[in-house]
């Protein structure tokens, strides 16, 4: 018996089934031509032994790990999720496995995840995080394991990239609340060094220009991603001469800090005035009321269309550039009755 401090070996398994260390070694690798006899009697001893082969040799030995490391900096989880579980669902389909790694915001951490997942022979890296913007290349080299940047972007030339169309998005937001009849619309977002923001807002412009309504810089706020600063543009906002009818917020936390000042103001909405927000977090937009209307960046599809590339990237297509995919428009109780 296999003394239980130490791993099992692929001679113990070849004890056990009686076959020779080579005919043990075709059977677990799928290789070679046996009896399907002694191949069963092999797998079986390896069950009831609990041997585990060791990947990495097999790795070397067959060129691929069928393993991809995933590296985000979003310790909460709110956009790494949903692309990892779209990322995971393809991956699971063609037999590779997803390793996850938190890099938070310190680069030496994220050198060593690098560092540890290469040592593993991964056969593709996946770099995420809490926001979309332009990022310094690792600083190791990858030594031609295909990388790809999702929700992220990279500064290295022809750095694949995927990320949702934030401009396109806020169009869909301005079209819905022009369709709803909306005359007088404003825009609150976050802080202008996001790229997302800026996309966001030059959305809202475009989307007015194309029908011929005026922008108005004085009703577009920028400030901080939170339910205060929603609340704090909201007051402003009702304090003009004109105030608007509609209100196209840069985040859901915004959204739900605006509904709180019209909500303390006894405004009806969508009666007085209309809400819509962007991103569609469930968490937010279903519990607010009225429910938030919201315009969906559709991450878990954005995993799904990674997790096709970097499939296609591990089995040698060249893929680069920087690909956004379309946002949707979900319609509920703040801007349509």
């Amino acid at each position: 018996m296999t003394d239980t401090l130490n791993r099992t070996t692929l001679r113990d398994v070849a004890r056990k089934a009686g076959v020779s260390l080579g005919t043990a070694s075709k059977a677990l690798n799928k290789s070679g031509t046996l009896r399907a006899e002694t191949r069963e009697k092999v797998l079986v001893a390896a069950r009831e032994l609990g041997f585990r082969p060791n990947d990495l040799a097999q790795a070397l030995h067959r060129g691929q790990s069928y393993t991809v490391g995933l590296i985000s900096n979003d310790s909460f989880g709110r956009f790494t999720m949903p692309i990892m579980e779209g990322l995971e669902r393809v991956l699971h389909e063609e037999g590779i496995a997803l390793f996850m790694c938190n890099a938070t915001d310190d680069p030496a951490r994220e050198q060593r995840h690098i560092d540890q997942l290469l040592g593993k022979r991964v056969d593709g890296l996946v770099f995420t995080g809490r926001r979309a913007d332009r990022r310094a290349a690792p600083g190791v080299a990858l030594g031609g394991v295909p990388a790809l940047y999702v929700f992220a972007q990279s500064d290295a030339p022809g750095a694949a990239c995927l990320l949702p169309d934030d401009e396109g998005g806020a169009r869909l937001a301005v079209a819905h609340l022009l369709n709803t009849g909306r005359k007088r619309l404003a825009h609150v977002s976050g802080p202008e060094d996001f790229e997302a923001v800026r996309l966001r807002r030059a959305g809202f412009e475009a989307a007015l220009a194309e029908v011929h309504m005026p922008v108005h810089p004085d009703m577009i706020l920028h400030g901080a991603w939170s339910e205060a600063w929603g609340r704090a543009a909201a007051r402003d906002l009702l304090n003009r001469a004109e105030p608007p009818d509609a209100i196209f917020a840069g985040n859901d936390q915004i959204a739900r800090g605006i509904l709180d000042t019209l909500h303390d103001r006894g405004l009806s909405v969508p009666g007085e005035i209309a809400v819509i927000g962007f991103d569609n977090w469930t968490i937010m937009a279903e519990a607010a009321r009225p429910a938030l209307t919201s315009i969906d960046m559709n991450l878990d599809a954005l995993g799904e269309e990674a997790g096709r590339r970097i499939v296609r990237m591990i089995r040698g297509d060249t893929v680069s550039g920087i690909t956004r995919l379309p946002c949707t428009l979900v319609r509920r109780a703040s801007t349509t009755q």
